[in-house]
């Protein structure tokens, strides 16, 4: 696997223009073989044209006088050899060598030629057949002229030659153009690559395109989204680092003031309600850790540590029930789901849609007073643009939540709630995270008769 650019483009480039200039080549070559044995036939028959000229009658015999200009002609740097034979019909020899191979067609019209071999090299021929009169008696004479072919092959690289250097040139001055070219086109995204190297490792800020061309600002586009999607995750962790420190330190301190007043106390008698405090200290502050963990684990429910698969809310919602039964006895509060539906799929993580409905349960039972009453309802909607979707509600007869205030019980520890009241502020806060992250939606509104609140969640159905 070739892993340069420049060599993989270059390929992309040599590869056709080899090929291109190999076809073109042998065109040329073709067209200059064609046009030097067009040269060479023609000096050839003019040559036995003109000795066909000289063959006379004298004293009712063929004669013939051969020309030295008839021979000049193929005068040249090769020094080619120049055969001839002059044959009358009934294969009488009237001048050249008897073992000219030459085999005329005396009822030719027009000249003939061929290329053979003799003495062991090419022989170029043609054969030209003249009608002879004498006394009104016909005879037909055949005079054949051949020539060697270096002159022939000479000329040919003289007429060829010249056309493969201006293709080689050519091919080699598009290799070190596209070299030159991409070392200066490549400039802005090597710069784009100095910048990165040389930023600081915690700098988030986004890439410059600078010069970039059209084709590779994409890339860095790419890239900026990228990091605008690590600043926004690296903001949530350093957020929830700072939130964790903060209200982590409240309960700690807590804790370490009734253990220094644990350690000067005198009265033994009054240490177990000291103990008491503490352990109520610690069990807050171990509800705040675990809350904290789920807002973590909520706000990253989007990445790939979360996978996602068919859910049965009604399963899920009857395990949660379970597990707070206990809670909802204690309090004496009526607990129970409400639903006409087999199931429920959704496509989602389990765990999270569990964590999910337990902050919302929780959340009800904790504010909802002693004899009160909490339901789940589980419920279809059809048709909309946005398809089939499944309808949770947890309705309470609680104090409720007054209107203006039930968007910003959504923000971390923000509390409705007297500063008595159990609780962290995190577990609406909670819910919206996992009910974003599944694609949903999640509202708060009164009951019909005004006391209480109902919390309304619609995840999309898993289609099929």
């Amino acid at each position: 696997m070739i892993d340069s650019l420049r060599l993989r483009l270059l390929l992309w480039l040599l590869i056709p223009m080899t090929v291109y200039v190999g076809l073109s080549a042998s065109d040329a070559y073709d067209n200059a073989a064609a046009s030097a044995t067009l040269i060479q036939d023609r000096a050839l028959v003019a040559s036995a044209r003109m000795m066909a000229g000289q063959v006379t009658w004298q004293d009712g015999a063929p004669v013939v006088s051969i020309p030295p200009a008839a021979l000049e002609m193929f005068a040249s740097p090769a020094q080619d050899a120049v055969y001839y034979q002059v044959l009358m019909d009934d294969n009488t020899l009237l001048a050249g060598r008897p073992d000219f191979p030459a085999e005329p067609d005396f009822a030719a019209l027009h000249p003939a030629y061929t290329t053979t071999d003799f003495d062991g090299r090419p022989l170029r021929v043609v054969s030209y057949i003249r009608a002879l009169y004498d006394e009104g008696t016909l005879r037909m004479v055949a005079v054949s002229v051949g020539q060697t072919m270096q002159g022939h092959q000479q000329m040919i690289g003289e007429l060829w030659q010249p056309s493969l250097r201006r293709q080689l040139v050519l091919l080699l001055l598009a290799v070190a153009l596209v070299v030159l070219g991409l070392t200066i086109e490549l400039r802005p995204i090597l710069a784009v690559k100095d910048e990165l190297a040389a930023r600081d490792p915690n700098s988030l800020t986004p890439l410059r395109a600078g010069q970039l061309q059209v084709e590779l600002r994409p890339i860095v586009e790419a890239i900026n989204q990228y990091i605008q999607r690590l600043n926004a995750q690296v903001t949530v962790q350093k957020r929830f680092v700072a939130d964790a420190a903060h209200q982590l330190r409240t309960p700690l301190t807590v804790i370490d003031s009734q253990i220094q007043f644990a350690r000067q106390l005198d009265d033994p008698a009054r240490l177990p309600q000291v103990l008491a405090a503490l352990h109520e200290s610690s069990r807050n502050m171990t509800d705040l850790t675990n809350k904290l963990l789920q807002l973590s684990q909520a706000e990253a429910s989007n990445s790939g540590a979360f996978p996602r698969g068919p859910v049965d809310l009604i399963a899920v919602a009857a395990t949660v029930l379970e597990e707070l039964a206990g809670l909802a006895l204690k309090k004496g509060i009526d607990l129970g789901m409400e639903t006409e539906l087999d199931s429920a799929v959704v496509n989602g993580n389990e765990t999270q849609l569990a964590g999910m409905l337990m902050n919302l349960i929780d959340n009800a039972l904790r504010y909802t007073p002693h004899g009160g009453k909490v339901t789940v309802g589980l419920a279809r909607e059809d048709g909309g643009g946005d398809g089939a979707q499944f309808v949770i509600t947890v309705s309470d007869n609680g104090p409720g939540i007054p209107a203006e205030v039930r968007e910003r019980v959504f923000e971390r520890f923000y509390r409705n709630a007297a500063p008595d009241q159990p609780g962290s502020g995190l577990g609406l806060p909670i819910v919206r995270e996992i009910v974003q992250a599944s694609q949903g939606s999640i509202t708060l509104d009164a009951p019909g008769d005004g006391s209480g609140l109902v919390a309304t969640v619609k995840l999309p159905a898993l289609p099929g």
